[in-house]
């Protein structure tokens, strides 16, 4: 059954979802479907999440952004491929679904009409100051065309709405994001501090949790480990293409027995983010001793291998499993709706969509 906590705004209140009395804050964190996850992806958000999903002062919401994949990514295939392995991957590295409402955006209806309504609000000025519209037009500009607004769609100008309305939707307190992402919190807030002086105190203005501590790692070329550069480690690649492609990460001419720095090496920056403080710091003592490059590529395969061969299997089950992955999300867009419809139904009100008739 699904709980809720209130929480005073102004001189009203208005409903947060929270699963019992200890709960303080609802933090909510979108997974966007565009590719596999691969081992940046992993310890740069996967893990922190999962690890914050076990809390018992939190009240949790994950979920697949199919709608904002589609932005930048027109291959039904890839989405409907990603959405599985992003789904799998979540589920095969711990997440408790009993604790946590998990669920694919496109399930929940609501949201998109939240989007409509919230974009009746929307300065045009402040979507023209998102990054990711001036960068567009940025790249036009470089290239010398005319039309500053070529190829750039409805769809990437206004995302910061649906993005919004994703968060306002469970009135989410908290949403971990990176600095880079945290102009899209304070336009969420921007937009429910103009709806809330329009029609009334509904929302509740969302805090960005920046995760400057989390570890960025590089990947095979040196550059970010992105899915932009190709550049990525699966996480949940057989073992032979495991170690094939650690076999490729780019080092150094330095050889065996000269030491070395381990700072700035892309297998130690790999290996740190699995290994204990134990372990970091005698590797470090092996780089500072000389170790070759070739062993600590093998080492660095045996040591992710071993902590990956679990998880793996699991993920590989799901993956032959769609219907029960498919309940999952089903399970988790039960849940979220039993918010979502009746809150959608509060906010119709406050602007006027209303029965003509008891």
């Amino acid at each position: 059954m699904l709980l809720y906590q209130k929480v005073d705004v102004g001189s009203e209140e208005i409903k947060v979802v929270g699963s019992n009395n200890m709960v303080k804050d609802t933090i909510l964190t979108g997974i966007t479907t565009t590719g596999t996850p691969h081992l940046g992806n992993y310890v740069g958000a996967i893990r922190p999440a999962i690890e914050a999903s076990w809390r018992d002062d939190v009240r949790s919401f994950y979920f697949l952004a199919d709608y904002h994949a589609i932005i930048k990514c027109q291959d039904p295939k890839l989405v409907a491929e990603s959405t599985k392995e992003v789904a799998a991957t979540w589920l095969a590295l711990g997440l408790d679904t009993e604790k946590v409402v998990f669920y694919r955006q496109s399930d929940i209806p609501e949201i998109t009409e939240l989007m409509w309504i919230l974009t009746c609000v929307t300065a045009k000025g402040l979507m023209n100051r998102a990054h990711a519209y001036k960068a567009a037009v940025g790249v036009n500009e470089d290239s010398g065309e005319k039309d500053l607004d070529k190829g750039i769609t409805l769809g990437l100008f206004s995302y910061p709405v649906l993005m919004s309305a994703d968060i306002l939707m469970f009135n989410a307190t908290k949403v971990p994001v990176g600095r880079d992402q945290v102009q899209h919190i304070e336009m969420a807030r921007d937009i429910a501090g103009r709806f809330n002086h329009h029609y009334g105190q509904h929302f509740v203005l969302p805090e960005a949790v920046i995760e400057d501590n989390v570890a960025v790692l590089s990947g095979l070329d040196g550059r970010k480990m992105s899915k932009s550069y190709n550049n990525t480690i699966p996480l949940f690649v057989p073992e032979k293409k495991l170690r094939k492609l650690i076999m490729k990460i780019k080092t150094n001419s330095l050889e065996p027995g000269e030491p070395k720095d381990p700072d700035g090496c892309t297998l130690f920056q790999i290996y740190q983010a699995f290994a204990n403080e134990a372990e970091t710091e005698s590797m470090r003592q092996r780089y500072l001793n000389g170790i070759g490059w070739g062993e600590m590529k093998q080492f660095l395969f045996e040591y992710l291998n071993d902590h990956l061969q679990e998880p793996r299997k699991t993920y590989d089950d799901l993956m032959k499993n769609s219907d029960y992955v498919e309940k999952v999300l089903c399970d988790g867009a039960e849940t979220a709706r039993g918010f979502s419809r009746e809150f959608i139904q509060r906010i119709r009100e406050s602007i006027g969509i209303v029965p003509l008739a008891d």
